[in-house]
């Protein structure tokens, strides 16, 4: 070679540009794919998956771009009792026709039935005498032979109405409390107090020798108190309460005695005596003859602070009407129980008989 020829330079090669290629053929090394931009923006791409439309953010404007607003939280409204028991909206709903009359069928015979028994229930319970004033004698004769062959004969009657009256007793009885007393009123609350007596009102002939009797005592003897040992051995208490009656009238009277509690402790009941009678030999039916009067009270009334043996009203010895010299005052039990005249007083483990219970009123008799 001579040394004038020198090699030719390489003339340098132009940028490689973006070319657009068509199907199949091969892609340029240089052109940069949308996995490397991807890439480039620190991002992995997404397998089958296309590249979305609009440029991706670099970090500084990803950061820059502030979070989207959260949706607002739905208010929660307090619901008042009212919406709470209202019903809700009837609904219309649409029911064959052949589906209505068969309800109707069984609910007029149901009703029919209901109707008859409850008749019949109200036929059984009704006292004798009460039956022989309605309907014919040959009709009330046909009731009573269905009932018969029922099973519903007068002894379970007079059962079941026993039972009743037990069960009020019973609710009662546990529902007292020793610890609970009665309303108590102002001596300007006292209301003219009535005479009461069953019968007639006995003549105060008796007063002069009457003695009260104790007995069923842990001493095992029948003591004999007069009312001059009553009011020397024992405190006067003083009380005003209501004295309800059965009949439905009430009287707010000042009374005034020692308890029932003080003769307890001062003679105790033999041990596993849990009831006292009460009795009154001098009262008198309404022609004027003998009728003794008695009534149980359990022991633990006859404790409660309130139950007084009580002497006086108003701020004076008991007069005869209203059962001189002794009589007892429980205003925590019906009228019926606080007994006047006393002149007796039995303990006993089994409750003792009663004198309006043996003519159907409830033993308990407790407000």
């Amino acid at each position: 070679m001579d040394e004038t020829e020198r090699p030719a330079e390489e003339e340098p090669q132009p940028a490689a540009e973006a070319v657009v290629q068509g199907p199949g053929a091969e892609a340029s090394p240089e052109a940069e794919t949308p996995e490397k931009a991807s890439a480039a923006a620190g991002e992995e791409p997404d397998a089958g998956v296309s590249p979305p439309l609009t440029p991706p953010l670099s970090r500084g404007e990803r950061e820059q771009t502030p979070p989207p607003e959260e949706p607002p939280r739905p208010v929660r409204r307090r619901v008042s009792l009212g919406e709470r028991l209202r019903e809700p909206e009837e609904e219309p709903i649409e029911v064959p026709l052949s589906k209505v009359r068969a309800r109707t069928r069984r609910d007029f015979l149901l009703f029919g039935a209901g109707a008859l028994a409850a008749a019949g229930g109200l036929w059984w319970l009704l006292p004798d005498e009460t039956r022989r004033l309605h309907l014919t004698p040959r009709l009330r004769e046909w009731l009573d032979s269905a009932q018969a062959r029922l099973g519903a004969t007068s002894r379970r009657r007079e059962r079941f109405l026993n039972r009743a009256l037990t069960f009020d007793d019973d609710v009662a009885e546990a529902l007292y409390s020793e610890d609970r007393s009665v309303r108590t009123y102002s001596k300007s609350q006292v209301t003219p107090l009535r005479n009461n007596y069953e019968g007639m009102t006995p003549k105060p002939d008796y007063i002069p020798s009457w003695t009260l009797s104790l007995s069923g005592l842990a001493s095992g003897r029948a003591e004999r108190l007069t009312i001059a040992d009553l009011l020397t051995r024992f405190a006067r208490r003083e009380q005003v309460t209501r004295l309800c009656c059965v009949e439905g009238w009430s009287m707010v009277a000042w009374w005034g005695g020692l308890r029932f509690s003080d003769l307890l402790e001062a003679y105790p009941p033999a041990p596993g005596a849990r009831w006292a009678r009460l009795d009154s030999a001098v009262n008198l039916d309404g022609s004027g003859n003998p009728d003794p009067y008695y009534v149980s009270i359990d022991l633990a009334t006859a404790r409660h602070p309130q139950t007084l043996l009580a002497t006086h009203v108003s701020g004076r010895p008991l007069p005869v009407e209203h059962g001189a010299p002794l009589r007892l005052l429980a205003p925590m039990k019906l009228g019926l129980k606080n007994i006047k005249a006393v002149t007796s007083i039995a303990y006993s483990p089994e409750e003792p008989a009663d004198y309006w219970n043996e003519r159907g009123y409830s033993k308990y008799d407790g407000l």
